[in-house]
């Protein structure tokens, strides 16, 4: 080959995409023809990978610490062979850590006019939606020297749900409801129950349940059982401002308020009573109402899924007047939210009063078991330092717990993983006696 011939083939060469080579090889093409003509050569017998075709398929959900699985289809529309490779990329969130890299990257042969399906295993590691970003594909030519390279918008979305860890806890809390439910029938009295049938006095019952019309066209005394009402209404109203957002071991105090208010949904909706579902920091976030026993925990789940905490001080007036909104019927109302004395004093009470005086209130708070811990450290001067601050922080959350409960507020305080049952077992409480 002459000098100007050499010279085209160089230009042409030097012509494409930057970074089709490795660094270093344009000076060896400027003094090496042979491998200039084989470069060429190999970049023209890449197969394009421009008008490849991709479809997505796969799971939509998961829950979160689950495993969802993701494919994606190539389709080689060309008259070449497809040798690529194949960068799949989702967002970090999407990946239990340490294994995105690998498990984005795949390398394909695919024949002219054939499709291969490459699966794509996802972790979510956080709640909320979790979309594809761009597939990269690589395309090589036989001698492996440049490449082709494009990228393709092929939109997908996995959500990852809350994980509701607590339905562990169900069967046990099931099984105390049905002793409540009829099927044992307890004698309880008090407003919101029902009356289930007559037995036998014995010593111990309650004689304001003595039935003396039945005492008396019987030789025995006879006292009315009672069973609790079916068919209340139960509002579950999560704070999603500022408090929630403090982290109590791996994750937000909101996500253990979600997985509380998850299991006392599954539990009251079993008992046949109506639940409703309200986030609100200073706008409504999430809303779910109006759901049949079955569709109601898929509904919540999905609604709380996106719900993130916002780093605003809520708003307590406009949260008790979204709550009486949507319970306009009496109802067992239960607020997740902090206990920490300065929102409470300045924002719920104040304004607690127009929410006790129509409805039964309970609040649920999760408190962090590091400042039980360090209440109790007493190693070098700063742990007593540390103690000490953890014990004034203990006195003030049970003072502020007392003026909620002297305002005729039931107070569940518990940590992340003793919440969801401490609250199941409070709503039962109030069923057995009759306060619903």
């Amino acid at each position: 080959m002459g000098l100007t011939g050499r010279a085209a083939l160089l230009a042409a060469v030097g012509s494409l995409p930057v970074g089709l080579w490795e660094p270093g090889l344009t000076g060896l093409l400027a003094v090496n023809t042979p491998l200039a003509v084989a470069c060429a050569a190999d970049y023209a017998l890449a197969a394009p990978v421009r008008h490849l075709r991709l479809t997505r398929a796969g799971d939509t959900s998961t829950r979160l610490g689950e495993t969802a699985e993701v494919t994606l289809t190539l389709d080689n529309p060309s008259g070449r062979l497809l040798r690529a490779g194949v960068r799949d990329a989702w967002p970090p969130s999407a990946w239990r850590p340490g294994t995105e890299v690998g498990a984005s990257r795949h390398r394909v042969d695919i024949p002219p006019g054939e499709r291969r399906r490459l699966s794509t295993r996802l972790r979510p590691t956080r709640r909320g939606d979790h979309r594809a970003d761009r597939v990269t594909v690589r395309s090589y030519g036989p001698l492996g020297l440049l490449f082709r390279q494009g990228a393709h918008r092929v939109p997908w979305t996995v959500r990852a749900l809350p994980p509701f860890t607590s339905r562990a806890h169900l069967p046990s809390r099931l099984a105390r409801l049905r002793e409540l439910d009829g099927r044992t029938s307890v004698l309880t009295r008090g407003e919101g129950t029902e009356f289930d049938s007559l037995r036998e006095y014995v010593p111990g019952d309650d004689t304001r349940s003595i039935d003396w019309r039945a005492t008396a066209r019987h030789s025995t005394v006879a006292v009315r059982t009672w069973r609790p009402e079916r068919d209340r209404h139960v509002l579950v109203v999560l704070d999603t401002g500022r408090t929630s957002a403090g982290r109590v071991g791996d994750a937000p105090r909101l996500d253990a308020a979600m997985d509380a208010s998850l299991l006392l949904a599954a539990l009251a909706s079993r008992a046949g009573d109506r639940v409703r579902l309200l986030a609100y920091d200073r706008r409504v976030r999430a809303r779910v109402h109006g759901r049949s026993t079955e569709d109601l925990l898929p509904a919540m789940v999905d609604a709380l899924a996106t719900v993130e905490p916002e780093l605003v001080e809520t708003d307590a007036r406009g949260l008790v007047g979204a709550a009486l909104s949507a319970a306009p019927e009496r109802s067992l109302i239960v607020l997740v939210t902090s206990l920490e004395a300065a929102p409470v004093e300045e924002g719920l009470l104040p304004v607690l009063g127009r929410l006790t005086r129509r409805h039964t209130v309970l609040l649920a708070s999760v408190s962090d078991p590091r400042v039980a811990a360090m209440e109790r450290s007493r190693g070098d001067t700063a742990s007593v330092y540390g103690a000490a601050a953890a014990s004034r922080a203990q006195v003030e959350r049970r003072q502020t717990a007392e003026r909620l409960r002297r305002r005729g507020v039931t107070v569940v305080d518990a940590t992340p993983d003793e919440l969801p049952p401490a609250l199941a077992d409070a709503y039962l409480e109030l069923k057995a006696a009759g306060r619903l």
